[in-house]
């Protein structure tokens, strides 16, 4: 179990309360011997000047009319040992300290012990209970006033509601000074996930404000950079197009004994431009599209059945794709629809294409984790382990593997989808055939 806060924050407020807990134990052990163990040892000196000037008038102490004056001007009294015991002798409590020092200060032995009175007794005095060396056989009490005014509770509850004052403005201080990193972090996030939040207030330390305005610097540039990407790869793409279409027709023109060169073009320009499409789906930002709440399942059901529609058109003696679904109930989560159809349909084409002809579609709830979890698995050859990250990469090809095609950003793209939903994607092989591509999205909205 980690003892210490990871965050800057809880570092800061238990520094905050370690340094208050050493002042109040120092506190504390201050006013213990500056100031309650002076009054204590001050008593201790008038029991002992008290047992000496007793000691003294050793003669007078059997006489009763002394003993009775003595008791009635200062509540002092004289008790044999079986006298104190039917006085509460033994619920006296014994302290060794004072005994000590009353001990040195007579230079005989001597005990002390002090009685307290009972809750329903009021106006009663504590007693001190003395028995010296000089007079074994008897104990001398002592009424002291004032010493239930030495209890140390006020002192004990000013030291802790001042703990707690300060533990709670140090909180309120730290909370204060973490709040624009709290907010600094959450928009980092966002851009990280493709996302572009508004400028973040400039608040806090100087030092904070100075890389908050770096960061909305950092953030608009980033902002511009991805838009003019867009707006240069849209513009190349169509740029493209223009001479293809030129090409097909003047294909289309071909005479008839020229067939297949006819055939080659068109398909090669049909391939061109599926990767082209693929480069505006790569630029696009999908964060123009509203989110709404939805069923994944709904969406999985709608692309299995157009691709078992379609595959009845298939050529004759072209073997037939089959999805297997094992899909199980899950909650409606905010989504951007046609974002996350692009996504599964990735994964399926994927599968298809790179692994067999009969793939497997499984969903289901985690609900400790609170996110929608899909898994399409293939019965392909797989992927190497080292080449299973990189397949997110731009342009990158598991072409050892899995045979080669495509331009390599379908996966890319479906990564960026995921991760601006606040999910993630990730391939594994299974642990007999086959490929997993798996993503998870959350339950609940950004």
């Amino acid at each position: 179990m980690r003892l210490l806060p990871k965050s800057a924050f809880g570092q800061t407020v238990m520094l905050i309360g370690v340094l208050l807990l050493i002042n109040q134990v120092v506190s504390y052990l201050s006013v213990t011997l500056y100031f309650i163990r002076p009054s204590y040892e001050q008593i201790n000196s008038l029991i002992a000047t008290q047992a000496a000037t007793l000691k003294v008038q050793r003669d007078w102490i059997d006489d009763p009319n002394f003993s009775d004056a003595l008791t009635t001007s200062t509540g002092i009294a004289f008790f044999s040992q079986e006298a104190a015991q039917k006085n509460e002798l033994n619920q006296a409590t014994f302290y060794k300290f004072m005994s000590d020092q009353v001990s040195q200060q007579l230079g005989e032995k001597a005990e002390v012990r002090i009685s307290a009175p009972l809750l329903t007794e009021q106006d009663t005095p504590y007693y001190v209970w003395l028995n010296i060396e000089t007079l074994p056989d008897m104990w001398i009490r002592m009424p002291v006033y004032g010493l239930s005014d030495a209890n140390i509770f006020p002192l004990t509850l000013y030291l802790l509601l001042i703990g707690i004052l300060s533990v709670g403005g140090g909180w309120l201080f730290v909370l204060r000074l973490n709040r624009p990193l709290s907010a600094l972090q959450r928009a980092a996030i966002k851009v990280g996930r493709g996302q572009f939040p508004p400028p973040l207030a400039e608040e806090g330390s100087s030092e904070m404000i100075q890389v908050t305005r770096a960061f909305n610097r950092m953030n608009q540039g980033i902002k511009q950079l991805e838009h003019d990407r867009m707006v240069m790869t849209a513009g190349i793409s169509h740029d493209l197009r223009t001479p293809l279409t030129r090409i097909r027709l003047a294909t289309e023109m071909l005479p008839d004994d020229q067939e297949w060169i006819k055939e080659g073009i068109v398909s090669d320009i049909e391939d061109m431009n599926a990767i082209i499409d693929q480069f505006i789906e790569y630029a696009r930002q999908e964060q123009q599209e509203k989110q709404e709440n939805l069923n994944l399942n709904a969406l999985i059901n709608e692309l299995v059945h157009n691709r078992q529609s379609n595959a009845s058109s298939q050529a004759d003696g072209q073997e037939a794709r089959h999805i297997h679904t094992e899909l199980n109930p899950l909650p409606p989560i905010p989504l951007r629809k046609v974002a996350v159809k692009r996504v599964i349909e990735n994964l399926i084409e994927n599968a298809f294409r790179y692994g067999s002809n009969k793939i497997e579609i499984t969903s289901y709830f985690d609900e400790k984790q609170h996110r929608v979890v899909c898994a399409v698995r293939d019965f392909g050859q797989g992927i190497p382990e080292d080449n299973l990250e990189a397949m997110f990469r731009p342009f990158s090809q598991g072409d050892t593997a899995r045979g080669s095609g495509g331009s390599g950003l379908g996966l890319a793209i479906t990564k960026r989808i995921i991760e601006m939903h606040g999910g993630q994607v990730s391939l594994r092989n299974h642990p007999h055939v086959g490929l997993i591509a798996e993503f998870w999205l959350p339950s609940e909205g950004l």
